[in-house]
């Protein structure tokens, strides 16, 4: 404040020396004016001066000045001290985040608003073939891969696109997109490859036990039909022990079968044809219906609209669903099966009245062998495996599963179709 009462006491003293002049001369209108237009020249030198100072940078020391002007430099030269500590402190900070993105193992790339890359991590060298020199660059020109490209144009950040390395064709890559604003991006390559090789021993080892115990099975079951065939039934124990066996080498033959089909749910490519599903649903009623004593399934088809898929696998998800309505629901209850379509969808509900599923469960039930842990009047047989066929079988369809349930109420099963899967 005394800097701009110093240039206001200056201009009064200037105005009181007119008025003594004017006394003499007369003149005091013409003395004020000139005195303002010698203020007001001041200023704008004053201003210029300021103005090639700031273009040059600031770097050189400000003129000396007195008054107001001098307060208004000493206030830069704070502000400009002050963004260079915080600048400082940021570039730490900066320098901090690159050096610990640095270690990480997996691939960090820093993308701008037109997917070019502005930074990234030493891991993106190995793992996605980057280069120095390829800052800048867009990176759909450096990975060409259809999957990637399409993948990178949706930037769905719950979205993960496994593929292989562009950089070694061992390595496969598990790669997220996150965003931090509006116009940035940040992708992450992870290396999956260890747990690839994991899956991939697990599937053989699947396979190949699968094989190997189907033959000893088939012959175990031979001979115990043939000593089925031999019993006189005079042995009771020896009869109850038979049929106790051929029982449990069923249940292993099951078991066997769906672990083969699960297999080659997850190696073998789907060929798709037009499925006609009304009637495939009617001949699977009437598979079901020759079980029961009385024809506990109601069919309803609400839309003629066929799907593309294998008529195998989709026989084995749909007979899977079904069978469980009908395992655990009462015995005098209803199962509705209804096919119809909603939106752009196509949907199969199966719906008991059954005992229902506790919602923590539900995302659960579809694990391999994961089987509730309830008590019930009569254990229910099974290899545990059936739901995760059908959720397989779905996927290999682009359908999902979708599961509501409550306890005491029944469930209701449905198998969602998007519209590419029409014919």
């Amino acid at each position: 404040m005394r800097f701009w009462n110093s240039d206001v006491l200056r201009l009064l003293l200037a105005v009181l020396l007119a008025a003594i002049v004017s006394i003499f001369s007369g003149h005091f209108l013409y003395l004020l004016l000139l005195i303002c237009i010698i203020y007001i020249l001041r200023q704008a030198i004053l201003l210029n001066q300021i103005k090639h100072w700031l273009q040059s940078g600031a770097k050189a020391a400000p003129p000396s000045h007195s008054g107001i002007w001098d307060e208004i430099y000493y206030q830069i030269f704070r502000i400009k001290k002050s963004n260079k500590k915080r600048k400082k402190r940021l570039s730490r900070i900066i320098e901090q985040f690159r050096k610990s993105t640095a270690a990480l193992p997996d691939a960090i790339v820093v993308l701008g608003e037109y997917d070019e890359i502005i930074w990234f991590n030493n891991a993106a060298k190995p793992i996605l073939g980057l280069k120095k020199r390829d800052k800048g660059q867009r990176i759909p020109n450096l990975i060409r891969m259809p999957a990637f490209i399409e993948f990178l144009g949706e930037k769905d950040p719950g979205a993960i696109l496994n593929i292989k390395s562009p950089a070694n064709e061992q390595v496969t890559l598990q790669i997220k997109i996150v965003s931090y604003d509006s116009n940035a991006h940040l992708l992450v390559a992870h290396d999956i490859s260890y747990l690839k090789n994991i899956e991939r021993m697990r599937k053989n080892f699947v396979d190949n036990i699968s094989h190997e115990l189907r033959t000893p099975l088939t012959v175990l079951k031979g001979y115990l039909e043939t000593l089925e065939d031999l019993d006189d039934e005079h042995s009771p124990l020896l009869t109850h022990s038979l049929q106790q066996m051929n029982n449990q080498t069923l249940r292993m033959q099951c078991l066997v079968d769906d672990l083969l089909l699960l297999a080659n749910l997850e190696t073998k490519k789907i060929h798709h044809q037009c499925i006609e599903i009304p009637l495939l649903l009617t001949q699977l009623c009437q598979e079901v219906g020759t079980l029961e004593s009385f024809n506990r399934v109601e069919l309803f088809v609400d839309s003629k609209i066929n799907i593309l898929g294998n008529k195998q696998e989709l026989h084995s998800a749909f007979s899977n669903l079904i069978v469980n309505a009908l395992k655990y629901s009462p015995e005098d209850s209803i199962v509705t099966i209804q096919w119809y379509q909603s939106g752009q969808s196509l949907v199969l509900d199966i719906t008991d009245q059954g005992e229902g599923i506790a919602e923590t469960e539900i995302p659960k039930i579809t694990e391999r062998f994961y089987r509730i842990d309830i008590q019930r009047k009569l254990e229910k047989k099974g290899t545990g495996l059936g739901l995760a066929i059908v959720k397989h079988v779905l996927v290999r369809h682009n359908a999902q599963l979708k599961i509501s349930s409550q306890l005491g109420k029944g469930s209701c099963f449905s198998c969602i179709f998007p519209k590419q899967q029409f014919c």
